[in-house]
């Protein structure tokens, strides 16, 4: 895309006054500036610089105390590039205003090793130099959330004023109470190009599934994700809701997931997953071996904050364990049945709390470590007690960001400059949270002991 084309968009446009340019940070968060819609030729000619810690501050938006980007190299700046992807209406806001979505590079011209959409651009490469191109589609789960009290609820029906307080999967009648908002996220997604299929609703009240139809481009599958959750969000806020994508908003309901299903087809367009039958072919094994190989290595970039571990339990929707299987959603790597054509794997083991760049380029990384190394899995399992046999994925934040850190297959996906930063990040965000006492914490044990 020429820099003209987000131009005569925006003549098209005139009610629109300012802009906002962001990248997209470690945690999977915007960052950026308002900008007045006069700068947009010099913010697409790569004339933006912001700081390259940018993509690396805790969730709070505070430096990391030990990121040598802030303090052994002087905070820096960085340029920012459009991504392609031109320019995405924001109207949801009280006045009109869009979005210009970047990415990262130094002032030598080289990549920003800790910008996470160079990340998974670094895996389709690896890629490419094999002739082979990944096909992704996605599953996303998300709450919507009535955050009008002390504390946040399910919402109320807008049709009958009464608490979704039930388990209803699959209710064609919570679709249909919030069908003003459906029908704006479907439209929105359309201006975007975000390939939205079908909506479903989810095992937790007010929880709903929106998928995403696959693409055979990576980078965009990524790209729809993390502003799919951007629309998401802003348009909930219209209906006074917060689109909460949080892993686990509340312990007595289902966690939402982020589900990636991909497939690898060659230079001449066939899918390499397929044998022809129902098993897939030696390639798709490897890829599965892979991915399991190195799932517990990989669980910080699947569940990265705190709240994220409250959804890996045993006994529920979301995986607890390392295992593969045909056609089961007990297991963290599914294989769907249908035609053979279309044979893929399905990753279920991601939370919506994740970074979609992230989570591809570990997924991916680790399909093609599998692929490469000709790794072979163990046995699929055949039913849900056979899940409970191999090894679980960590169950708290601490061991998962140790299990990152001492990983050298991590070190072959991702780049020495983005893992020292994501440590750092959720080491800092761990001891925000480690310093905190809670009121049940106080109403416990205050008198008590």
């Amino acid at each position: 895309m020429t820099s003209q084309e987000p131009l005569q968009w925006l003549g098209a446009r005139p009610e629109i006054t300012s802009l906002r340019a962001a990248v997209c940070d470690l945690n999977g968060v915007l960052r950026g500036k308002r900008m007045p819609i006069v700068q947009a030729e010099k913010i697409l000619d790569g004339q933006l610089r912001m700081p390259l810690s940018v993509t690396c501050p805790d969730i709070w938006g505070a430096d990391v105390q030990d990121n040598p980007l802030v303090f052994a190299q002087g905070d820096a700046d960085g340029i920012c590039l459009p991504t392609g992807r031109g320019i995405l209406p924001m109207d949801w806001l009280g006045s009109p205003t869009a979005l210009l979505p970047l990415w990262m590079q130094t002032e030598a011209g080289e990549p920003h090793l800790a910008d996470p959409r160079r990340a998974l651009a670094a895996i389709v490469a690896r890629y490419d130099a094999l002739k082979l191109r990944p096909v992704v589609a996605t599953e996303l789960e998300f709450y919507l959330v009535d955050t009008s009290g002390d504390m946040p609820t399910p919402p109320t029906s807008p049709v009958t004023g009464q608490l979704l307080d039930g388990n209803d999967v699959l209710s064609l009648d919570d679709i249909d109470h919030f069908e003003g908002f459906f029908a704006d996220v479907f439209r929105t997604c359309e201006d975007y190009g975000i390939p939205a299929d079908s909506a479903i609703s989810e095992n937790g009240g007010g929880q709903f599934e929106i998928n995403l139809l696959h693409v055979d481009d990576p980078m965009r599958a990524a790209d729809d994700a993390l502003y799919f959750k951007r629309l998401v969000k802003g348009i909930a806020r219209t209906y006074n809701l917060a689109g909460s994508f949080m892993a686990k908003p509340f312990l007595d309901r289902a966690g939402s997931g982020f589900h990636v299903h991909f497939s690898l087809i060659d230079s001449e367009g066939r899918n390499v997953f397929d044998d022809g039958g129902s098993q897939g072919s030696e390639v798709m094994r490897h890829a599965v071996g892979g991915v399991l190989a190195m799932m517990r290595q990989s669980a910080l970039v699947f569940a990265p904050h705190l709240n994220s571990y409250r959804r890996w339990q045993p006994e529920s929707h979301a995986p607890h364990s390392v295992c593969w299987g045909y056609e089961t959603r007990h297991a963290a790597v599914r294989i769907p049945g249908g035609s053979h054509r279309s044979r893929r794997i399905e990753h279920r083991v991601a939370g919506t709390d994740s970074n979609p760049y992230l989570v591809l380029a570990a997924i991916l990384g680790a399909a093609l470590e599998g692929i490469e190394r000709r790794i072979e899995p163990p046995a699929p399992i055949t039913s849900p007690s056979d899940a409970l046999a191999g090894e679980v994925l960590p169950s708290d934040w601490r061991h998962g960001i140790e299990l990152f850190e001492t990983s050298e297959a991590m070190r072959r996906i991702f780049s020495p400059t983005l893992i020292d930063a994501f440590l750092g990040m959720k080491r800092q965000e761990l001891q925000v949270f480690s310093q905190r006492i809670s009121p049940f914490e106080l109403e416990t044990y205050l008198e008590k002991v």
